[in-house]
């Protein structure tokens, strides 16, 4: 009962939050972001060094320059030879023959080299092999709860995509439209992956409680800390959408998201302790099994913490570094925008991860007293 009063409530409110802001088509760029010209595949036949074209000067030399030359493989002019002359920087990826690349097709005569940019490498095949992989490691290993794993994997990123993306680009609240994700994607993955069960459903009441927690410290302490999310990605995209959003209403909303594939992974562990306790031992009260499940979850809080820390601060790297070579002070460098965004966002998640564990084994002890389990042996 306390589970039902408790979840039933929240996933009506999900499902009406759903239809009111179920998105329409979502908007498309008028202006060119790198993606919307026409892909063409090519092959690298040769490349050489070369001068730059005229004017290309540096300290009274000309610039050197890559000059490439490409076999196109698809689109009008399979068949055709071009070449690409690409300034030789630093931050110019390097070309030998042999490299398969994605070309971008910007118009006029398909057989002429102005007609193309070099884009990219191309990365398909690969990345299909590296996903084969993962798969086949998750149904080795995890067999059928490795195969339920991998359809809720499928289902998080179709809520992303089909919902959270174009509501957001619509104009809905990114806030509003990041609690309803993630509690779409908590209530599909968890009971996708474990099954309906008393034990899943404490997982759930658990990660709901802690995302609870999570947003109303990241709203506070947003604004307390005068955030106000126009990093240089945000910024870029409000220019592609060419009108204002919410950018600390995205910011809240990514860490909503971001910290649910942490706060899940928490909640199963302690809800599985507690059972696996309860089945060993079936005598033990509620005390016990709360005291004997917390501490397994302090071993689990000190990992789980530095892997979301460390998650961040990757993800951060580069800019991390442009500080780290700017010679500033550590209080200087960690207050602004983009690193301050970080920090908050580490810690609000982490304090929610924390919470998770006492709150889940409480309420999967409460719970577990009242479950039919079969005792080991």
């Amino acid at each position: 009962m306390l589970l039902v009063v408790a979840l039933v409530p929240v996933a009506l409110a999900t499902l009406i939050g759903l239809f009111l802001t179920w998105p329409g088509d979502a908007p498309r760029s008028k202006v060119d972001v790198g993606f919307g010209l026409r892909p063409v595949q090519g092959r690298v036949v040769a490349a050489i060094p070369a001068p730059c074209t005229a004017g290309n000067t540096e300290g009274g030399q000309a610039k050197q320059c890559i000059s490439l030359n490409v076999l196109l493989t698809s689109g009008d002019s399979p068949g055709v030879t071009i070449q690409q002359v690409l300034p030789d920087e630093p931050s110019t990826p390097h070309f030998t023959a042999g490299d398969d690349i994605v070309l971008a097709y910007t118009g006029g005569n398909p057989s002429e080299a102005e007609s193309y940019q070099v884009q990219d490498f191309q990365r398909g095949s690969s990345m299909l092999w590296l996903v084969v992989l993962f798969a086949a490691a998750v149904l080795l290993i995890g067999r059928w709860r490795g195969l339920a794993s991998l359809l809720a994997l499928g289902f998080s990123f179709l809520v992303l995509a089909v919902y959270l993306f174009p509501a957001i680009l619509t104009g809905a609240s990114p806030v509003i439209v990041g609690v309803l994700a993630a509690s779409v994607i908590m209530f599909g993955v968890l009971y996708l992956t474990h099954g309906v069960s008393a034990q899943t459903s404490s997982a759930v009441l658990g990660t709901v409680l802690s995302l609870a927690l999570i947003g109303l410290l990241g709203t506070a302490f947003s604004a307390a800390t005068r955030l106000t999310g126009l990093d240089d990605d945000t910024a870029k995209l409000i220019g592609i959408l060419g009108h204002g959003i919410d950018a600390r209403g995205l910011l809240l909303a990514g860490m909503v998201i971001g910290a649910l594939g942490v706060l899940d992974d928490v909640t199963v562990t302690q809800t599985s302790a507690v059972w696996e306790l309860r089945r060993a031992n079936p005598e033990l009260g509620f005390r016990a099994l709360y005291t004997s499940a917390l501490r397994i979850g302090r071993d689990h809080i000190s990992s789980a913490v530095n892997t979301l820390a460390l998650a961040y601060t990757g993800a951060a790297l580069p800019v991390l570094l442009i500080f780290a070579l700017s010679g500033q002070g550590f209080g200087t460098m960690v207050t602004t925008q983009d690193i301050a965004q970080e920090v908050v966002r580490t810690l609000v998640g982490s304090i929610g991860l924390v919470a998770a564990v006492p709150v889940t084994t409480a309420i999967a002890a409460l719970v577990a007293r009242h479950d039919d389990i079969e005792p080991v042996g």
